[in-house]
């Protein structure tokens, strides 16, 4: 092979590699992520990937359910819950998300000291699924708060 051939072959694989970023960055535009935050704070704030809103509880459920996020990316949904340890919690919460015609797919559970938990659930949208990610989150909140 001469140096001309070479080169001739090495900027035609540079022109391939151009077009296969520009496909996968045109994907990437296609490819919307939304997230909504419920923290337990006295926060507020907006932007456009993340929101978050606070909201007084009363007695003894206010530190039960202390973060609530769910970030959806085409018909997957990512819930992820911060909450105070409960015995049976796990299984009312898998329960509550498959109720809202989600799939769950994965699962996974880590105790965060002695009183706290946090769970990570990914979940696939049912062909019923249609309320937008801030009502999944509101609605999740509520019934996670009469569980407590």
């Amino acid at each position: 092979m001469d140096k001309a051939s070479v080169l001739g072959d090495a900027i035609k694989y540079l022109k391939q590699l151009q077009e296969r970023v520009k496909s996968l960055e045109e994907q990437m535009k296609e490819t919307t992520v939304e997230s909504v935050v419920f923290i337990k704070k006295s926060h507020l704030s907006a932007d456009d990937e993340t929101s978050s809103c606070d909201e007084n509880f009363d007695g003894c459920t206010e530190d039960a359910v202390r973060d609530i996020e769910a970030r959806v990316s085409d018909k997957n949904v990512l819930i992820r819950i911060h909450c105070k340890k409960q015995k049976g919690f796990v299984a009312k919460v898998l329960g509550e998300i498959e109720e809202h015609h989600l799939s769950v797919v994965n699962s996974s559970v880590l105790l965060f000291g002695k009183h706290a938990m946090d769970i990570t659930v990914v979940a696939q949208m049912g062909d019923e699924f249609q309320v937008t990610v801030k009502d999944l989150v509101n609605n999740l909140r509520l019934a996670f708060l009469k569980f407590i």
